[in-house]
């Protein structure tokens, strides 16, 4: 019953222009207080695993290096982000920090290649703050997170993830960056539609990947 209620919200969570939904447990965080003369806040408590959403239909979810030390239970809540909001651009903001640093890679692999999110690591939450602030500003031009895709950002790191792909070396996966925007876009495509550009067996290969259940 919480979960219909919660989709029912995140389908229609689309604020105005300059304005941001923030999930309730945000309201008195030092994060959103840097919002303050910036951005304007909605406040919604029916957003489910979803920390914002902007007006450019993408939603973030916040993972804190006090949640990536405390064990794999976050690898589940991002699981739930990705598949409660399929319609929008999901982006994960990763704190990166030295005492995360070392879960950091796994935890970039599991996010951009096996989900096909977009990863944005920061140091802390007033880097977030920022970063967020850019991203909201950003809609009204030609937002290089929204036109061009996050993960084309986090080159040369796509590019190696690409490579981890079973069949896909250094060219394919420079072909495969140069025909799609990001790894999402890859992970959609269609066997048909990835032979012209790295043969038929390799397409094979990337489809199964992407398509094979998740353990």
């Amino acid at each position: 019953m919480a979960v219909t209620e919660s989709k029912a919200v995140l389908v229609n969570a689309v604020p105005p222009y300059g304005y941001i939904i923030a999930n309730e447990k945000w309201r008195e965080s030092v994060l959103v207080q840097g919002f303050k003369g910036s951005v304007k806040i909605i406040f919604e408590e029916q957003l489910g695993v979803v920390d914002f959403h902007l007006s450019d239909k993408s939603c973030i979810l916040y993972v804190s290096e006090s949640d990536i030390v405390a064990g794999n239970a976050y690898k589940r809540k991002i699981v739930r982000f990705r598949n409660a909001n399929s319609g929008l651009q999901g982006i994960v903001v990763v704190e990166k920090t030295r005492l995360s640093e070392q879960y950091f890679n796994p935890l970039q692999k599991f996010v951009v290649l096996e989900l096909g999110l977009n990863l944005l690591p920061v140091l802390n939450t007033a880097e977030a703050t920022q970063l967020i602030i850019q991203l909201v500003h950003g809609e009204s031009k030609e937002n290089p997170f929204r036109k061009k895709s996050i993960s084309r950002l986090l080159d040369p790191v796509v590019l190696t993830l690409v490579q981890q792909i079973p069949g896909v070396g250094k060219v394919k996966a420079l072909s495969l960056l140069q025909r799609y925007s990001s790894i999402h876009q890859i992970s959609q495509a269609s066997t048909g539609d990835l032979e012209p550009i790295v043969g038929q067996a390799t397409a094979q290969h990337i489809w199964g990947f992407f398509h094979k259940p998740l353990v």
